[in-house]
């Protein structure tokens, strides 16, 4: 289990989800009720599966709902695209959200990948625990820290 808001992709997801609810509040709504809901749905349903993907302990269920949180990131942008379409959002909306998706999008797709490498690595390791999971964390790159053991001093028995 990871703590979920540690990571960027959650934190850009989560952005985007509060940006378009903020922009479906209103005319569009009122206009095109289902397209408003499909849409929240779709951008909301990012950062959540990536939330409960973390709170599981294998890399096998995090990378499942990595899939899910990918695939929802692509339905999202063809209800992004035809709210564009039915003029519910301007031009100048769709490509600031369309955007902010296809950067979560790469997040999510490095993400996927590096969950599949460790759990790849702990196969290889005969199922031992993986690496920390701040190597999960894509905003910076994380160098293994290695301290040096002082040497042991023997112990007089007087």
């Amino acid at each position: 289990m990871y703590p979920f808001n540690r990571l960027n992709v959650w934190a850009k997801a989560h952005e985007l989800t509060l940006r378009t609810y903020r922009l479906t509040d209103g005319p569009m709504t009122r206009r095109y009720p289902g397209l408003s809901s499909q849409l929240r749905r779709s951008i909301a349903a990012i950062p959540a599966n990536i939330a409960e993907g973390a709170g599981h302990d294998s890399q096998a269920q995090f990378n499942r709902y990595l899939e899910m949180a990918i695939a929802s990131s692509h339905e999202a942008m063809y209800h992004l695209l035809l709210a564009k379409d039915l003029e519910a959002i301007t031009a100048t909306d769709y490509a600031f959200l369309e955007a902010r998706l296809k950067e979560v999008q790469a997040k999510l797709v490095l993400l996927r990948k590096r969950v599949l490498q460790n759990a790849r690595e702990k196969r290889k390791r005969g199922g031992r625990a993986a690496s920390p999971p701040s190597s999960f964390s894509l905003h910076r790159a994380v160098t293994p820290r290695t301290t040096a053991r002082e040497p042991a001093t023997p112990r007089s028995s007087a």
